[in-house]
């Protein structure tokens, strides 16, 4: 079992908001976790590699515009060219309109929007081996 983690973080924008009252598409998450795969691979093996599948994918909670969402990622099993991997994102930071229209709360607990997991392959050829 390999040890390599990634995160990152960013603020959904009035961009991602794709239905009404600004909730983002469920998709972005998916996009958020396939940025973190890709820099699991290359923490591991020195490549990219290739999104193969995701096994699971839960929506957990709605994510809205203004929200700060941390996406984070391990790989779990290394095979010979497939890298099985867990990912979680969290709401950290949410927007308070209620309060003015720039006010917003860190959240004492971060709340889990999405949780997933799947597999990424990085062929022999293109394995340079960062561990």
């Amino acid at each position: 079992m390999s040890n390599v983690k990634a995160v990152i973080r960013l603020r959904m924008s009035s961009h991602d908001a794709h239905y009404g009252g600004n909730l983002v598409d469920g998709a972005r998450m998916l996009g958020l976790f396939g940025d973190v795969a890709t820099e699991l691979c290359i923490r591991l093996d020195g490549d990219e590699g290739l999104f193969r599948a995701y096994d699971s994918v839960e929506f957990l909670a709605p994510v809205y515009a203004g929200d700060f969402i941390e996406a984070e990622g391990e790989i779990i099993q290394t095979g010979n060219t497939s890298r099985k991997m867990r990912f979680e994102a969290r709401k950290v930071i949410r927007p308070r309109p209620d309060v003015n229209d720039s006010a917003a709360d860190v959240l004492a607990e971060p709340v889990v929007v999405c949780r997933a997991s799947g597999t990424c392959v990085v062929p022999k050829d293109k394995q340079r081996g960062q561990r």
